[in-house]
This record gives structure tokens, C-alpha cells and sequence, in this order.
């Protein structure tokens, strides 16, 4: 692979590749899309450190290819009760501005089309700070929560802790 810088031209090219399409994933009994263009790689589990005085959806952190790189389960994100990982369980590196972060998933399911058409606003009920759902996707009969990036990743504990400060 060529460590090249690519020409602007071939950059929107593959952003243009990428519009629309949602990495889908399983939480529980509901199915969740994150915006293709924030997801760098899907690896299984590994052994992840603890790091003491995180918040408990921070599991740790995890040496991937020599970077260490924070470990959030979902689950517990969500306020959602934990399980015992499995072989399904995985974790979904994305990156957002110049943070890279591990979220734990129950299992990924696909890449998924969902043009804007097909996304609803989320209603007043939803949109209390700490919801993480951008907008409904309609796939077919069913719905996908399309999972805002920016909010599942920073928020005043994320943004205490990378400053240092206790949350």
C-alpha cells in the first residue's frame, strides 16, 4: 500500500463512496448505524487493560498495532445492563476529529445504503443530551438508530478525562 499523500480529487472520490453508508450492529434486540466514514476497522476482542477511576463504559484500553487506543462498551454507554462478551462480541474502531476509540459491540451485522431520504429526525423525546441517535433509518421494514459519533464519543466525562481532570 503507497504511503502517498492522496490528491484531493481521490479523496472526495472515496467520500463520495462513502456517503450514505452505515456499518450496522447489533445491541441487545436492536439493530444501530454508525456513518461508514468514521469506522477504520472491525477486529475481535482482545485483552483489554484497565484504567482505574474511568467511568465504567470505559473498559480500558487495548495495544493495537503499537497505539493505545480507549475501549467503550456500548452497552453500557447506553446505560444498558452488560453481558459476558463472546465470539460475536467485537469491537468497531472508529476515529472522529483526532480521536480513536474502540466501541464493543454485540455483534456487526452489514454495510448498509441508507440515503437521507430515508432517515427521520429523531422526535422531542429523544433528543435529550444523552441520547446518541441522530436519526431513524428506514431499511426496508425495519429501523436502524443511526448513532451520532460525535456525541457517543464527547461529552463532559470523555472531554474531563481527556483533559485530565477527574469526571
Amino acid at each position: 500500500m503507497s504511503t502517498a499523500a492522496k490528491h484531493p480529487v481521490e479523496e472526495e472520490d472515496d467520500l463520495d463512496a462513502q456517503k450514505d453508508k452505515y456499518l450496522t450492529f447489533h445491541i441487545a434486540s436492536e439493530d444501530y448505524g454508525i456513518a461508514i466514514v468514521h469506522v477504520t476497522e472491525i477486529i475481535g476482542m482482545q485483552r483489554i487493560t484497565q484504567v482505574p477511576k474511568t467511568p465504567a463504559f470505559i473498559k480500558g484500553v487495548i495495544n493495537l498495532r503499537g497505539k493505545v487506543i480507549p475501549v467503550m462498551d456500548v452497552r453500557l454507554r447506553f446505560r444498558m445492563p452488560g453481558r459476558d462478551y463472546d465470539e460475536r462480541t467485537c469491537i468497531i474502531v472508529v476515529q472522529h476529529n483526532d480521536a480513536t476509540v474502540g466501541l464493543v459491540v454485540d455483534t456487526v451485522s452489514e454495510v448498509l445504503d441508507i440515503p437521507k431520504g430515508a432517515i427521520e429526525a429523531c422526535s422531542a423525546i429523544s433528543r435529550d443530551q444523552d441520547n446518541f441517535v441522530s436519526g431513524m433509518g428506514k431499511v426496508g421494514d425495519s429501523i436502524k438508530m443511526l448513532i451520532d459519533v460525535h456525541r457517543l464519543l464527547f461529552d463532559d466525562t470523555l472531554e474531563k478525562m481527556a483533559n485530565g481532570q477527574n469526571a
